[in-house]
């Protein structure tokens, strides 16, 4: 039966390889994005001159070379390769530039290079001579012209001024300080120059209506000046952290609410609505606004698939450049650039979708006589929390150069779509002082988002014993009514307190925050702390406050320490929940909504079945289901992903070509199941297993049972030349691997995790010239369900999938042979 299945199912892969199954392949995927990036960049390169700079501008070569760089930089390029050190070195060689626009761009272009701290003495100056061109006084108080020796200093335009905010923003990323007053001025300028539709137009002190880049321009500008000025309204007169001490949004969130709603009225990708010109340049500024805002929709558009496809379909298929329709985009360099920004940064990976959700008392009514203010929504207390973690996780030296955050409407997805648009990002985040109000479908949704290899964090506002508080646990117990799942108290030798930052006294084993867990399968999936560190989330920052804010704020120190501590457990939950490696953007994620077992073979159906034993069989409940969904998706075979659990001693193990194995825990089968086991593998079945996590208890028992079935036919390693690692079974040439393991196993040390290439390591048994046995003794399972966490030994999820795959097209074909 096994010899014959195989032989069916191998005909299948090598006669007609795609005709036993289809994929559903995504109009836009990350490596049709990424493809069109590698173009462009070629495009650019090939245009530099031998100076390292680039042309394009008239007497503006150094704002063209710094937007040039700038988005070679942000494409992926790094300081060591050629181009790169030719236009720093260009750029380090001129004197300072005059105009506001080229002065911004090269404080940018420094600033993405992070080449040490030498560049930070030059945009110290850099940012000086941007303050001291802001208008100060007048109409356009707040705003920039085009610089020294150009238009009245009294007439000033939000184009310039959006790039000198651009500038100034990355000054303080690179660690140079930047006046409060200049933040200030320039946030007031863009709330008093909005237009009574809600978007913003060239210049105020002109006239003239809203348009799609400038609205944009706005949406950003007034981003990163409220963040900067946050600690306004943050502290009190003691320097403490005020938290939850309003229900009225600020003043700035109106502005944006109607710039955003001004957007999704008149949300367009082909055109710059409002204007007749200057395309890529407003894409650029959409892409800016869409993620400083942490949003996938403007009104019912995705905006960064739409404007992808938009870019993709229109690149140059010749030269890989873009040209635009304003005076300076028609220069390709120009156009390109721009487009290029929009595709490189917009494809950041989302780290987390904070979850918009109904919660009671989110109509209550606000004490205002005149109902001039709007409630903060329940799930919003803190506008600024994912916000300000992402940014803090961006510049961190383990993590990508850039990771971004979305706000994700629950009610939306149920109506519009499905849990793959949750798994878009490996981290939901939720937080609140109410009870939330979660409908059995929501419920549904949030549990089939576990199952995916989803991860929940949740963080308790404004005191212990509130609604939030409450209404989590019995999220909790209506996700898992059955007991199968618990809240409880992570403790001290937890991987999450020591994933980034050491979270305990390493001499006391004291923890400095107490965090609460629910575990599914090989992994604790949802995390809950009833502390209000999303209130201290909100506070942080990349600069200081003035000092004469500080100074008389006695207590100002402690409450920085307070928010380092609560920042670093942000940091360590989601260093756990990700590996620090969030998946790519725009990548499809296959589901599979088959329910409910079998009891007999489907006609035309691969099947492999699980194997159970007292070792945690299911540790990694969705690794099979997900290794058969990419056979499907990839390779084209006709896999069935309908769960089928037995024991060794089970006459159906007959029926089945190919047995999975996994586990965590030590183990041990009876004489009959091994004696089965044995008759099994000699009639032609094959066994492939791993150790969930690179678990040494199971490796060590898996051995030992190995052993006992077969005493003269120890396990040794497949050599690295086997066909089974080449793109000879029709699957993937895996000759070189990644695989991930922690630096150390010392638990009074922070988790550093080591990623290395190099050779798959797979051990088996042969038989009758085929192996029939074929394991790891490096976690496979957990990454099929898409896990990264740090302190797994074993493969990256891409490789790990790419390993199993050939691991059952070898064992499929053996026979035919």
């Amino acid at each position: 039966m096994i010899k014959f299945r195989r032989m069916i199912f191998g005909l299948c892969l090598i006669g007609t390889l795609f005709s036993c199954g289809s994929s559903r392949a995504a109009d836009l995927s990350s490596e049709k994005v990424l493809r069109s990036i590698d173009r462009a960049k070629l495009f650019l390169v090939s245009q530099q001159a031998a100076d390292g700079s680039w042309e394009g501008g008239g007497q503006f070569k150094v704002g063209v070379t710094s937007l040039s760089l700038l988005a070679l930089l942000n494409a992926g390029m790094t300081v060591d390769e050629e181009p790169v050190q030719f236009a720093l070195a260009y750029l380090r060689s001129v004197k300072d530039p005059e105009f506001t626009y080229e002065v911004s761009l090269m404080i940018m272009a420094l600033a993405a290079a992070k080449d040490g701290k030498r560049d930070n003495i030059r945009i110290s100056s850099l940012v000086d001579k941007l303050e001291k061109t802001q208008i100060r006084t007048g109409g356009a108080a707040g705003a920039w012209s085009y610089g020294s020796g150009s238009a009245p200093r009294s007439i000033g335009d939000h184009s310039n001024t959006q790039f000198a905010i651009l500038g100034l923003r990355d000054a303080v990323h690179a660690g140079v300080s930047v006046s409060p007053k200049t933040w200030k001025l320039s946030r007031d300028h863009w709330m008093a120059t909005q237009t009574s539709d809600g978007g913003w137009g060239y210049s105020a002190t002109r006239g003239g209506g809203a348009s799609g880049s400038m609205t944009v321009a706005g949406i950003a500008s007034m981003l990163i000046t409220s963040s900067m000025l946050r600690y306004e309204r943050d502290f009190d007169k003691d320097g403490n952290p005020i938290c939850c001490g309003t229900l009225e949004q600020s003043m700035e969130q109106k502005s944006l609410d109607r710039g955003i709603a001004w957007m999704e009225r008149r949300f367009a990708i082909g055109r710059n609505t409002g204007a007749k010109a200057w395309l890529l340049y407003y894409l650029y500024g959409l892409e800016r606004a869409g993620r400083l805002s942490g949003r996938r929709f403007f009104g019912d558009h995705d905006w960064y698939r739409e404007g992808a496809e938009f870019l993709v379909d229109r690149q140059s298929k010749r030269s890989g450049e873009w040209q635009g329709n304003g005076a300076m985009e028609r220069n390709p360099v120009i156009g390109t650039s721009l487009a290029l920004l929009f595709l490189s940064k917009g494809l950041a990976p989302v780290l987390m979708n904070k979850l918009e959700f109904k919660s009671e008392g989110d109509n209550a009514p606000i004490a205002d006589k005149d109902k001039k203010f709007k409630r903060v929504p329940n799930w919003n207390i803190n506008p600024n929390d994912a916000r300000n973690l992402t940014n803090l996780v961006t510049g961190l030296p383990k993590w990508p150069k850039l990771v971004t955050w979305q706000v994700i409407d629950i009610e939306s997805v149920l109506k519009n779509g499905d849990v793959r648009d949750l798994l878009q990002s490996p981290v939901i985040y939720l937080s609140g002082k109410d009870k939330p109000q979660f409908t059995d479908r929501h419920v549904a949704l949030l549990k089939e988002y576990i199952i995916q290899g989803g991860f929940i964090f949740a963080v308790n506002c404004c005191g212990p014993d509130n609604g939030f508080h409450e209404g989590f646990l019995e999220l909790i117990e209506e996700m898992y009514p059955n007991g199968e799942a618990k809240l409880k108290k992570l403790t001290v030798e937890h991987p999450i307190y020591r994933s980034e930052y050491l979270l305990f006294d390493a001499k006391t084993r004291k923890l400095t925050a107490e965090l609460y867990g629910v575990d599914f399968g090989c992994r604790t999936a949802i995390v809950y702390s009833p502390e209000d560190f999303s209130c201290l989330w909100d506070k942080w920052n990349k600069q200081d406050p003035p000092k004469e804010f500080t100074k008389p704020r006695k207590n100002f120190v402690q409450s920085k320490i307070l928010i380092t501590r609560a920042t670093r457990v942000g940091v360590n939950v989601l260093a756990y929940a990700t590996g620090r490696e969030p998946p790519v953007k725009l990548k499809e994620h296959e589901i599979s909504t088959e329910e409910g077992r079998q009891d007999k073979i489907e006609r035309g159906f691969l099947q492999i079945p699980k194997l159970r034993h007292d070792g945690g069989w299911d540790a990694a409940p969705q690794a099979l289901r997900n290794l058969l969904l990419s056979l499907n998706r990839t390779v084209g075979m006709a896999a069935s992903t309908k769960e089928r659990n037995l024991i060794a001693t089970d006459s159906n193990i007959f029926k089945y070509p190919i047995v999975y194995m996994h586990g965590r825990s030590p183990f041990s089968l009876t004489r009959q199941e091994k004696n089965q086991l044995k008759k099994y593998l000699k009639q032609g079945g094959v066994l492939f297993a791993d150790a969930c996590c690179g678990s040494t208890r199971f490796d060590r028992s898996f051995r030992e049972v190995l052993a006992q079935v077969f005493p003269d036919q120890p396990l040794k390693r497949i050599p690295a030349t086997h066909e089974m690692f080449t793109s000879e079974v029709g699957g993937h040439d895996i000759r070189q691997v990644q695989r991930r393991s922690p630096e150390t196993s010392d638990e009074a040390v922070a988790l550093n995790t080591i990623v290395k290439k190099g050779e798959p390591f797979l051990e088996g048994i042969e038989l009758d010239g085929r192996y029939a046995v074929i394991y790891s003794k490096y976690d496979i399972s957990c990454a099929l369900e898409r896990q990264r966490s740090v302190m797994c030994t074993g493969y990256v999820p891409d490789d790990a999938t790419k390993i199993a795959i050939n691991v059952i097209l070898y064992s499929m074909q053996q026979d035919i042979r």
